[in-house]
Parts: structure tokens; sequence; C-alpha cells
């Protein structure tokens, strides 16, 4: 039970300034997302509002990032709980200065506080590309170390269209448009499904329009939309009884 599929489907940074290549500079961010739903990759972890805060620091081509999840209705009953906290340190670079393809490699921490039923603290390592070529493929493969041993393939696409209003040189609104298909082996389908096999999980969607504002602040808001596409999963109502999932959200970011 982790992050909100908003996070995987595809990143953007937008109305910031842009270090000059090379430029070793330590960066903080913090964050505030409001969700109507806590889904992640197609598991309803929360079926209702859930607020997730999170502190970044950045340097150089390091990233690291401190996220949590309190659920804001009684799904469960666990309303006004922290339910999960996140660990997560990213290195992320070039295969060279004029290279079109990026890479990325990391690890995940997942802390659940408390004696919540079937969640267990558990670790993931991550490596994947992204290509600078129009839409913006990336892969990301994520494997498993801890409770949970199977490995999950995100493959995404996206777009930004930048500056559809202009408020100054330096603070404008972009529209942005995301989607990702996920993929787990079949260790990782019995560990989070119970459904033997290996299978394409969850097609998601996201749409979303970043404001900036002065002073280093963002909001963006942003509706999604996600699908489990195999009927194995589908079936396997371990979550939900339903399978496709309809929700919004607006995020705020403050930038140091």
């Amino acid at each position: 039970m982790r992050r909100c599929v908003i996070v995987l489907v595809c990143s953007f940074i937008t109305c910031s300034t842009v270090l000059a290549e090379g430029e070793d500079k330590l960066g903080f961010s913090i964050g505030s997302d409001f969700f109507t739903k806590y889904v992640w990759r197609g598991q309803v972890i929360t079926n209702g509002a859930a607020f997730q805060p999170s502190v970044t620091a950045t340097y150089g081509k390091w990233t690291a990032n401190v996220w949590m999840n309190a659920d804001m209705t009684d799904y469960r009953n666990r309303s006004g709980k922290v339910t999960e906290y996140d660990l997560t340190l990213d290195y992320s670079n070039k295969f060279s200065e004029d290279s079109k393809v990026g890479y990325s490699i990391g690890t995940i921490h997942y802390h659940f506080p408390g004696s919540l039923a079937n969640n267990f603290d558990t670790t993931e390592i991550y490596w994947g590309f992204n290509f600078d070529v129009p839409l913006s493929p990336a892969i990301k493969v994520y494997h498993g170390l801890g409770n949970e041993n199977g490995t999950y393939v995100n493959a995404s696409i996206g777009h930004t269209y930048e500056k559809v209003m202009t408020f100054t040189d330096k603070c404008y609104c972009n529209l942005q448009w995301g989607a990702s298909l996920g993929w787990g082996n079949g260790t990782y389908n019995r560990d989070y499904w119970n459904v033997n096999g290996s299978h394409l999980n969850d097609l998601a969607f996201t749409l979303a329009l970043p404001i900036c504002f002065p002073g280093g602040w963002t909001v963006r808001p942003n509706i999604n939309y996600v699908t489990l596409t195999d009927g194995a999963i589908r079936s396997s109502d371990l979550y939900a009884r339903s399978s496709d999932y309809f929700f919004t959200g607006v995020s705020i970011t403050k930038t140091f």
C-alpha cells in the first residue's frame, strides 16, 4: 500500500528555476496533496479522501524524499490516522551531456505505523530509463526486497503544453497529460492480488493544470482515471468491488 498512482503516471516539473548543467546546489521543497481516493498501482488503499504531505531535498543528481499518507475518511476505521511513511532516495542522470536518454536508480522503504492488518514494512529498489523524444516515454522497474519480493514494471508517456496561460516571464500555467501501464510478475501478483501468474495489471490516465505563483508556489489541480486491465486482477476483489476508478486531487508545492 503505497503512493498514489498520480505520482507513478508521469512526473512534471513546472514553474521552477532550472540549474545550469553540472551545477550542484542544495534545494528543498514541501508539498501537500489532497485526493478523493488513494489508489496505488490499481489498488484502492483508501476509498475516500486522503492527505499526503511530503518533503524533498535535492543535491546535484540526488533526490531524497519523505512522504506520508493520512486518511481523511472512516474507510477501514482509520479516519485521521497516519497509515504510511515512504522514504525514497534517487539518483538520476543522462548518459552524456548531449544524450536523449536518461536513467534513474533508487530505493523506496515503505513503513506502516501501528498494527494495520495485512500491512507490513517492505523495501523496493528500482531502475529505469526516460527518453527525450516526443511523448517522453519512460519505463521503470521495481523489485521488492522485503515481505513482498516480486517485480512490477511501469511504462508511461506524457506531454506538456507549455504556457497555455502566462502571468509573467517566469510565472505561467501549463497543461499536462500522462498515461501509464503497469505489469506485475507472478510473485508480485500473488503477494499483492492473491492471483497466480504475471499480468498487465493497471492502466492510468491523468490530466493536470499546474499554476505557479510568486515565491515558488505551485498549485496543480488534476483529474485521474485508473482501470484494472486483466480479468483475473479485476475478479480478485481484494481491495474494492469496482475495477474502474475516477478521482480528483490538488497538489500544493513550495520550492526553496
